[in-house]
């Protein structure tokens, strides 16, 4: 008899069944973890791994792969890279690049827009999106002068899937808007990111 009406019920009361995770909240940085991030950079393995990664970029441009492997993205209107997690780099060192990376964007000039983190599950797996996104500094046009974008509008994604770390990747869009200045050149920012000389 109950499941009788279990079915009843079921058939009057479509439930939406299991529905997916998909969740997106902003969250902020304690200062104190962004402080040890300034200090990890300036560390022997900061150094290490920053100089690995802007070496192993060049090297894939040359199409040659080296672990980690970096992926590089180039359109005329967006630039960028991604690291996919491998050794050497652990969970702690591939956090520390993601906040690194963003503290490197900062010190250019950038002003943070936002930074959050979306929650979605895909094939029985969660996917976890933490994205920093950062917009050159708001300034008035000044009379018959465009306005500088920098290297455009950054965002850089730190994406684990299962609570295992997955990749990091850095994406810079330009406008194409007549009011703005041409971009930087990407390759510039790349050196200004890595601190290379």
């Amino acid at each position: 008899m109950g499941n009788f009406l279990d079915d009843l019920f079921g058939k009057v009361f479509k439930g939406s069944g299991k529905a997916p995770v998909n969740v997106k909240e902003n969250f902020a940085i304690k200062p104190e973890d962004l402080d040890e991030i300034d200090g990890w950079l300036e560390s022997e393995e900061g150094s290490t791994l920053m100089n690995l990664i802007y070496k192993n970029y060049h090297l894939k441009r040359a199409q040659i792969n080296a672990s980690p492997q970096v992926h590089v993205f180039e359109s005329p209107y967006a630039n960028g890279f991604a690291v996919t997690y491998d050794s050497p780099l652990t969970q702690k060192s591939f956090s520390n690049l993601f906040l690194a990376f963003s503290r490197r964007v900062l010190a250019l000039g950038y002003q943070q827009v936002s930074l959050d983190r979306k929650l979605e599950e895909i094939n029985e797996q969660v996917k976890s999106t933490e994205k920093f996104y950062l917009k050159p500094p708001l300034q008035a046009p000044a009379e018959n002068e465009l306005i500088s974008q920098l290297y455009g509008n950054v965002s850089i994604e730190k994406v684990t899937i299962d609570n295992q770390p997955s990749y990091l990747k850095l994406l810079v869009t330009v406008y194409s808007d007549r009011l703005y200045q041409n971009a930087k050149p990407f390759d510039q920012l790349m050196d200004r990111l890595f601190n290379a000389t």
